[in-house]
Order: C-alpha cells, then sequence, then structure tokens
C-alpha cells in the first residue's frame, strides 16, 4: 500500500504529532481552567488559533526530521539530539505553564526552548536548507508565545 519511504515519513510525522497530543490530554483541564482566569494581552489569540497552528508545526517538524535523519550527514546525529530536546522542551513547557501555573518558570523555560530551536534550525539547515526553512514558521511562531508567556506572566502577577 506504501512504500517504505512514505511508512518512515508518516512516522516521523506522528511522532511530534503525537508529543503534542500527549501534552494537550494531560494538559486539556489547566488550559480551559487556568487560562478562563487569566488576564491575557490584546494581542492574545482565541485558543482555537492554537489547535490550527500547532499541528502544521508538528507536521512540518516531523518531516523535516525525516529528511535529516535520512540524510548522510556526519551532522545528523548532533541534529537529531536537538530535535529530540526541543520536543522534551516543547513537551515540558506546555505542563509546567498550564498545569504547574509556573508563569515565571515557563517563561525562562521557554526561552532555553527558542534557544534549542534555532540551533536545531541552523543545525537542520546546515545538512538540508528545506528541513532548515520547514522550521521558520516554528521559530516565529514560538517566538510570539515568548511573548505571549512573559505578558500574562506580568498581567498576572
Amino acid at each position: 500500500m506504501f512504500s517504505e519511504e512514505t511508512k518512515k515519513k508518516i512516522i516521523f510525522i506522528l511522532i511530534p504529532l503525537g508529543v503534542g497530543l500527549l501534552a494537550y490530554l494531560l494538559t486539556r483541564n489547566g488550559i480551559s481552567n487556568y487560562t478562563e482566569n487569566l488576564i491575557k494581552p490584546p494581542f492574545a489569540p482565541p485558543g482555537i488559533i492554537f489547535g490550527i497552528v500547532w499541528p502544521i508545526l508538528y507536521f512540518l517538524m516531523g518531516l523535516s526530521s525525516y529528511y535529516i535523519y535520512e540524510s548522510m550527514s556526519c551532522h545528523k546525529s548532533n541534529c537529531m539530539l536537538l530535535y529530540i530536546l526541543n520536543l522534551v522542551l516543547n513537551f515540558s513547557w506546555t505542563i509546567i505553564f498550564f498545569n504547574l501555573e509556573a508563569r515565571l518558570f515557563a517563561f525562562l523555560f521557554i526561552i532555553l526552548l527558542d534557544i534549542v530551536v534555532v540551533l536545531m534550525t541552523i543545525c537542520f539547515y546546515g545538512i538540508d536548507k528545506k528541513s532548515g526553512y520547514m522550521n521558520i514558521p516554528y521559530i516565529i511562531w514560538l517566538l510570539f508565545a515568548t511573548v505571549l508567556n512573559f505578558s500574562v506572566y506580568i498581567l498576572n502577577r
């Protein structure tokens, strides 16, 4: 039915989608209850936007990681380590912000995630330019999320 290459691509895409889904499932009560009572900045998007944007970003992450994994580069293991670290930090931030309600720590944590994602994107770009480009929307969204996290922290101190 599917070629081996297609099956691998699907698996690589499902990994970040699965991480995102698990994070959502573990925080969905916190998301609705916690964010309901927060003062949000005027630029905060409606919640439905997150449910649209994140799957797209996870899809792009997974596809780009597939191309890196399949490359013959001697640097691919370093890139894949950054990618895995990105997934762990991304998952953890969700728990820290929504379940632990630790807004300041979440802000400091997301800065670490920003750095890792920029390094990962640079690493990916060095091996496969399209894989690097695929993560630029993620960087932009993550920087927006960083500003949003900081704003929520300031407004709710």
